[in-house]
């Protein structure tokens, strides 16, 4: 059974707006130049990464099942579910009552949750299974 990769769930804050300047150059990592000269206005990440907010939640994850597709463990991923999940997508979703967050496989006989890491097997769904997909992942928060 799939171990679960969910820390923990949030609802987006949606009453606050903290816009922050956006920087509209390249940024190189060599002489530094007086990045002031190239504000080009405000970006409000709320309205950047949310798209549908009252579909929207965040999911604190655990475990290392993504971490080829650039899902680490401590990272947040807003999750929308207002969006169709299809094949290919990354889903967060319930199998047997434990969270798992999988890159969905659909084929015309068989439905599956695959991991991004080779260590973990993929999870073929079946319909004795209590399965349910609960959004489609649209973005990762990852520190460094």
């Amino acid at each position: 059974m799939a171990k679960s990769t969910i820390g923990a769930l949030y609802d987006p804050d949606r009453s606050t707006e903290r816009e922050r300047p956006l920087f509209m150059v390249p940024v190189t990592a060599g002489f530094p130049s007086p990045a002031e000269d190239y504000i080009e206005g405000k970006l409000d990440l709320n309205k950047h990464l949310i798209k549908h907010p009252a579909a929207n939640f965040f999911v604190r994850v655990t475990g290392y099942s993504m971490i080829d597709a650039g899902i680490h463990p401590g990272d947040i991923v807003i999750v929308d579910r207002s969006i169709e999940p299809v094949d290919r997508k990354v889903v967060i979703a319930v199998l047997d009552g434990e969270l798992t967050l999988k890159r969905l496989r659909i084929t015309e006989d068989e439905l599956s949750l695959l991991p991004e890491n080779e260590d973990f097997e993929s999870l073929r769904i079946t319909k004795e299974m209590n399965f349910e997909i609960w959004g489609v992942v649209t973005s990762v928060i990852h520190l460094l």
